[in-house]
């Protein structure tokens, strides 16, 4: 990973042309922040501000080690071998809230939760109408989460739903079958193989309203450190509005020197398909920047969640976000007017 072992008059000059503000702590605190899968383009905010200095401007050396199969980033911050993580959504938060465990959340780099649901071509116009396929794809993770909340919402019966080992042929070879799947994932592996586009219904958009690709830390550390989770939150920020609309070549060189299996074609749809649905910049991050969380979103997530069943209502769900890092409009400048 690049090092932010620059001379304080070169972060100066950095922070300028970045519109950053002076360097908020004296030395380069060296922090480790852990993600949760392999190095990709749903990572490159956090990426870039390690590429272009952001994150050194107010005085971190951020190294980013990524997760993985055999790599589990959240129990090793919860050892106090990780600073910050990248947590998947507000049910893994609260699950950690139930069983005790001090983790919260300090921002969410996505405003929707990039998991899909595709169909062949034509098969369906709105998200209730995937009611009508003969089966859904669905993987153990997904069937104990998200889709309670699509039986509670919309009506999905245990019934129409199939196993998904993470092999899409046999949502291939039956026309009238739906898949869950990842909205760069899932989608473009389906184009590649196939020649043809699957129609693709984000689940968010149909009211999953969870916020994804959470910033968490440990409350210790925000009680003992509040400075360097304030650099870390608005140097993210900042990545995130420069890998969406600014220069990213620095940023995704990382991205595949870290994970070479990932390709320009790849990392080019994934940001095209991020920023045609909204999932960093929309909502509350129009108008209070990326990175925002409400009180309110996070209970209309909560109720919806204990209503299908998937978390129990004792859990104090308050304890799981600390809002006072974001909400600020940080970084809004980076992004050009339209």
């Amino acid at each position: 990973m690049m090092s932010a072992n620059a001379p304080i008059s070169g972060m100066a000059v950095l922070a300028a042309v970045l519109g950053l503000a002076a360097p908020a702590l004296a030395k380069n605190a060296k922090v480790v922040f852990g993600t949760n899968w392999l190095a990709q383009a749903e990572h490159g905010g956090f990426y870039q501000a390690v590429a272009d200095g952001t994150y050194a401007a107010c005085g971190l050396d951020v190294t980013i080690q990524p997760g993985g199969p055999q790599v589990n980033n959240r129990a090793l911050m919860i050892a106090g071998k990780v600073d910050f993580h990248m947590g998947g959504n507000l049910l893994e938060a609260f699950s950690a809230a139930q069983e005790g465990i001090p983790i919260v959340a300090v921002a969410a780099a996505f405003q929707k939760e990039p998991q899909v649901i595709v169909t062949h071509p034509g098969k369906a116009k709105t998200f209730e109408d995937l009611k009508n396929l003969e089966k859904i794809l669905i993987g153990d993770q997904g069937y104990a989460s998200f889709y309670q909340w699509m039986k509670a919402a919309y009506g999905f019966t245990d019934e129409q739903r199939e196993v998904y080992t993470f092999n899409p042929a046999p949502f291939i070879a039956n026309e009238n079958w739906g898949m869950q799947g990842y909205l760069s994932s899932e989608p473009y592996f389906v184009a590649k193989e196939t020649g043809w586009e699957p129609d693709v219904f984000l689940i968010a958009d149909a009211g999953y309203s969870t916020y994804s690709t959470l910033i968490e830390t440990m409350a210790d550390t925000i009680a003992s450190k509040p400075e360097q989770v304030q650099c870390f939150v608005e140097g993210s920020i900042k990545g995130w509005y420069n890998y969406l609309y600014n220069d990213n070549t620095a940023a995704n060189e990382l991205i595949k020197k870290d994970n070479p299996e990932m390709t320009d074609e790849a990392i080019a749809y994934a940001i095209e398909k991020m920023k045609e649905a909204g999932i960093v910049d929309s909502g509350d991050a129009e108008t209070m920047g990326i990175g925002a969380m409400t009180e309110a979103h996070v209970k209309d997530f909560f109720d919806k969640m204990v209503a299908a069943g998937v978390v129990s209502a004792d859990v104090d769900w308050t304890k799981t976000i600390n809002t006072s890092f974001v909400n600020k409009g940080v970084g809004m400048e980076l992004k050009p007017k339209m």
